[in-house]
């Protein structure tokens, strides 16, 4: 179990690497594919011992080889984000077993967990939520869902109409200064992935979140960042994979408390 744990982070640093790519990318309409990997400050093009997750910032020091430039921290915390979660992935589907259906899920799990991590680090970085992650983790998972098991594509379906309808109402009640079409368009991805009840366990960690957030900023007095739109996305992720791994034991816990 250690070596699978093991092989399975290392993994997730070497899609984190490209997640990176990703999230610097789509919001500046650059292809994925094309173009070399290079230093924003100094533009040169990096050799392939410089872009080796996670390990060659720490042997740079988080400084550009060629101009000493400091580098983003957000780089290594994708990289070790997504290992983290590649190996949370593991545990919470108890492993691996050698059988069709449990591969298959695991590649959806570790797919829709890559795609949570675009949209919350392009939506803190940028402010947006690309459509590029989100129409493609739709169809994923709406085939997923009609492939295996599909029983649950009706319930799952409705709970990603439901969310959709209600931010979408959101949306118009407050003229797009509450919330980004980006959001709306990504809650009807929450409601699929998650389903009736785990989708408003979701909205519930997300609007406890971002609403403890906004009071740390008013107790600190940020005005600059209190005189900014702060993206509801990372919010929306962070209830969505909370949802994802624990859903069922957040539920009976708040039940149990309801009850007392």
């Amino acid at each position: 179990d250690g070596l699978k744990c093991i092989l399975v982070f290392l993994i997730g640093l070497f899609v984190g690497s490209f997640l990176s790519v990703l999230i610097d990318r789509f919001p500046r309409d650059e292809s994925v594919i094309g173009g070399r990997s290079h230093c924003d400050k100094c533009k040169r093009v990096l050799e392939w011992y410089d872009l080796i997750p996670l390990f060659s910032f720490i042997f740079l020091r988080g400084r550009c080889r060629y101009c000493h430039t400091p580098l983003s921290f957000y780089y290594p915390v994708v990289e070790m984000t997504t290992g983290v979660l590649f190996v949370a992935v593991l545990f919470f589907l108890g492993g691996f077993t050698i059988n069709v259906i449990t591969i298959i899920t695991i590649i959806y799990y570790l797919f829709i967990i890559s795609s949570l991590i675009v949209v919350f680090f392009t939506d803190l970085k940028y402010g947006i939520i690309p459509d590029k992650i989100v129409f493609p983790a739709i169809i994923i998972s709406f085939l997923y869902f009609i492939l295996y098991p599909s029983s649950l594509i009706l319930p799952h379906l409705l709970s990603g109409t439901g969310a959709f309808a209600f931010f979408l109402l959101l949306f118009l009640i407050t003229r797009g200064k509450g919330m980004g079409f980006g959001d709306v368009k990504f809650v009807f991805l929450m409601g699929l992935i998650l389903g009736f009840p785990n989708i408003a366990i979701a909205f519930y960690i997300a609007f406890l979140t971002g609403a403890l957030w906004g009071c740390i900023l008013i107790i600190w007095r940020r005005k600059r960042l209190l005189g900014t739109r702060i993206p509801f996305g990372p919010f929306l992720v962070v209830g969505t994979i909370l949802a994802l791994f624990f859903g069922e034991q957040i539920r009976q816990v708040t039940v149990g408390l309801l009850l007392l």
